[in-house]
């Protein structure tokens, strides 16, 4: 995995891309991978994408915070947040085929693909329900405590030595994944935060 994100560090250098803040992908069996965000991946609520432009492309649920203050290395609990954002992330790749193991997928940027945001928000204080499905459907929900997910993003970024003031912090995976079709509209729906959408065409 440390050799994965040394050559994840050296594409984003060679191609010149700057981060804008830290995505965490929560996995199936508590794996959780931290790798960049780049701020021209970051889409308004309701974009719509290219299916043939995401290889092995799936969707989850996803909250975006914007920290209102530096994330030190050394604090602790939750900073200020200038505003949260009910999201849908979709995973992108690099490579001709699936990853296979975390070393890989850390160098494939985790598999930073797209994120769509919502309308601002406010954090529900207590565990909600968080729904991913196509437009008109209304599956069960995941029940997610959201101020717990976001508390390890907020580690992964102290881990990797603070974010400044401004930065994002993306945590995916808040809803079983969806592997999307073209013409599929789908929408994250987050009681008591908000909704977003996300196209393919």
């Amino acid at each position: 995995m440390a050799e994965g994100d040394e050559l994840a560090a050296l594409m984003l250098e060679e191609l010149g891309l700057v981060t804008c803040g830290i995505r965490l992908a929560l996995g199936l069996d508590g794996v959780r991978l931290a790798g960049p965000m780049l701020e021209g991946r970051l889409l308004p609520d309701g974009a719509s994408l290219p299916l043939a432009v995401l290889r092995h492309a799936q969707a989850t649920a996803a909250l975006v915070a914007v920290l209102a203050e530096a994330l030190s290395e050394n604090g602790q609990g939750l900073p200020a947040f200038a505003a949260m954002h009910p999201a849908i992330d979709v995973t992108g790749s690099r490579f001709r085929d699936p990853p296979t193991s975390l070393g890989l997928l850390v160098a494939d940027l985790c598999g930073l693909g797209h994120v769509a945001a919502g309308r601002r928000g406010t954090l529900p204080a207590s565990s909600v329900a968080v729904t991913l499905a196509a437009a008109r459907r209304r599956p069960r929900g995941t029940i997610v405590d959201l101020q717990a997910a976001l508390a390890l993003a907020v580690n992964a970024a102290r881990q990797s030595g603070g974010l400044p003031a401004g930065a994002v912090l993306v945590v995916t995976g808040l809803s079983p994944a969806v592997r999307p079709e073209a013409g599929l509209s789908l929408t994250a729906r987050f009681a008591e935060l908000g909704r977003a959408r996300f196209n393919f065409v």
